[in-house]
């Protein structure tokens, strides 16, 4: 189905859809009309010669440079040229996707002085998947995420390279063959293509959804480390949360001990712990409360998937033009620095309870390290330094970018946000979490293989997935390939797919 961007419906499951699924877009034809409006203005404003910066005028430190008739109309090119200046390797595809539709959004409200041609030339390459190569690295998250929107607007000039149909070609080519025309870059064009944090919001919103469906496989875990544990179910009864009052703790407490429903462990027959460990029983608190930070991130991503990031702003029905900071991306990548501690925090209560798993001080009659003969094999004792490895590079990576302001441009542009290296490392996180998680996974099935007990209905459909990908363990064998088995299940999703098959949406 087809989505509209309008300025003012677009959510992080609609631009999902749209990176992800090519889903084909259209602009609202009120859209069209805001854009042409202000694009009327503006050019009466340039008739006029009134000062309006990257109009005409030069850009940070030179923004008290006023240029001449000839010069706004070749700015924009060079403009385009001179922060066309990312390093890396190219972005994936599905996040240029999304921040071309973001930039689209931007442009739908009808306050960023370009051309429609602009607009609807983004649209059509969205339509016909001509997707702009950008380096993922050289944005500061301020002024907008200008070297890699750059790269993108080179395409506006017939520049630039492009994904075309699993090629990788020269922009005019990718153009050509997909029978798009190349629009030019006008007076404004330039700019109002690259002045906006539409990659960092981009890569948060493909995050807030990875994240969502992490965290809700993290519940699936617990639940089967709780039932291999024989942990005391009391901690999960809802009234203890309902009393404290935090949402995320009462759906996460919710959705474990759904899982566990149908459960031998359940009915109180099976001997428990009068009190359990604090990763046994505090589950729900934390992974609640990354509930709760990934909600306000991503009420924090619509915000700014839906609003006007862009500078100078134009307001037509005042015949005002307002030079500010709406390209700051510090309002995106605060909220997801919290993302990715949160992310981190859950692999570490992850990794503590597969510690609890193997550790026969601790296991509750289980094998030693989960082996059946244990001395001469080891089992999945190395599994823990894999986890914990990954959990090391987690927390170096946690550290805030958002405090890591460095000045640049003479320091006109003395505080930036440094969003786009929030987005990077968090996507780092999330990998690692995949691994972390699908560990716990792998160590919790191996625990209730040994356990003679039937598990709750949730437990059992995710140990099912799980042999379907990795075997038993009974006797020792290279644990590399299981493990990059089970992050790769864990990033599929398919756990957490036949989990709810079984017993409807946690949460």
């Amino acid at each position: 189905m087809t989505i509209i961007l309008d300025g003012g419906s677009l959510t992080v499951e609609k631009l999902v859809h749209i990176a992800r699924d090519g889903e084909k877009v259209e602009l609202d034809p009120a859209a069209v009309q805001r854009i042409r409006v202000c694009r009327a203005m503006l050019e009466d404003k340039i008739k006029a010669r009134e000062i309006m910066y990257g109009t005409n005028t030069g850009i940070g430190e030179f923004s008290e440079m006023v240029l001449d008739d000839d010069q706004v109309t070749q700015f924009q090119r060079f403009l385009v040229y001179n922060h066309a200046a990312g390093i890396g390797k190219p972005a994936p595809i599905e996040v240029v996707r999304a921040a071309m539709a973001g930039r689209v959004n931007v442009h739908a409200h009808g306050n960023s002085g370009n051309r429609p041609e602009i607009t609807l030339t983004l649209v059509e390459m969205l339509n016909r998947g001509v997707t702009p190569v950008i380096c993922e690295k050289g944005s500061v998250g301020a002024s907008g995420d200008l070297a890699p929107m750059a790269q993108l607007a080179l395409l506006m000039m017939g520049e630039g390279e492009a994904f075309f149909e699993g090629e990788r070609l020269p922009g005019a080519v990718a153009m050509e063959r997909a029978g798009i025309p190349v629009p030019g870059l006008q007076a404004r064009d330039g700019l109002a293509t690259i002045n906006g944090s539409n990659v960092l919001t981009a890569m948060s919103a493909l995050l807030c959804c990875d994240a969502d469906r992490w965290l809700r496989q993290a519940e699936i875990a617990c639940a089967m480390s709780l039932e291999a544990l024989l942990a005391n179910l009391k901690p999960y009864n809802a009234k203890l949360h309902e009393l404290r009052g935090f949402a995320g703790a009462i759906r996460s407490a919710a959705a474990i001990k759904k899982c566990i429903e149908g459960s031998d462990l359940a009915t109180g027959k099976i001997k428990t712990k009068v009190q359990d460990a604090y990763s046994m029983r505090s589950s729900p608190q934390v992974i609640g409360a990354a509930h709760d930070a990934l909600k306000w991130a991503k009420s924090q991503v619509e915000i700014e998937l839906n609003g006007v990031g862009d500078n100078p702003i134009f307001v037509p029905e005042d015949k005002l033009t307002l030079t500010g900071a709406n390209f700051q991306g510090t309002p995106v990548s605060l909220p997801m620095e919290i993302v990715g501690q949160a992310l981190t925090m859950v692999s570490v209560l992850s990794e503590r309870r597969l510690n609890r798993l193997e550790n026969p001080a601790l296991s509750q009659g289980l094998p030693d390290f989960l082996t059946p003969n244990p001395g001469f094999y080891s089992g999945l004792m190395l599994s823990q330094y894999a986890a914990d490895t990954l959990i090391t590079e987690q927390r170096i990576l946690a550290a805030p970018a958002s405090t890591m302001s460095i000045p640049a441009a003479a320091d006109q542009e003395d505080f930036v946000s440094m969003g786009m290296n929030t987005a990077l490392k968090n996507r780092q996180i999330l990998e690692n979490a995949y691994g972390v998680l699908g560990i716990e996974f792998m160590g919790a099935a191996q625990a209730l293989d040994f356990r003679e007990f039937t598990p709750g209905t949730g437990v059992r459909a995710a140990h099912e997935v799980i042999r379907r990908h990795v075997a038993h363990l009974d006797v020792d064998r290279p644990l590399y390939p299981d493990h990059n088995a089970m992050a790769a299940l864990v990033a599929s999703g398919e756990i957490l797919d036949a989990v709810e098959a079984a017993i409807g949406p946690l949460g």
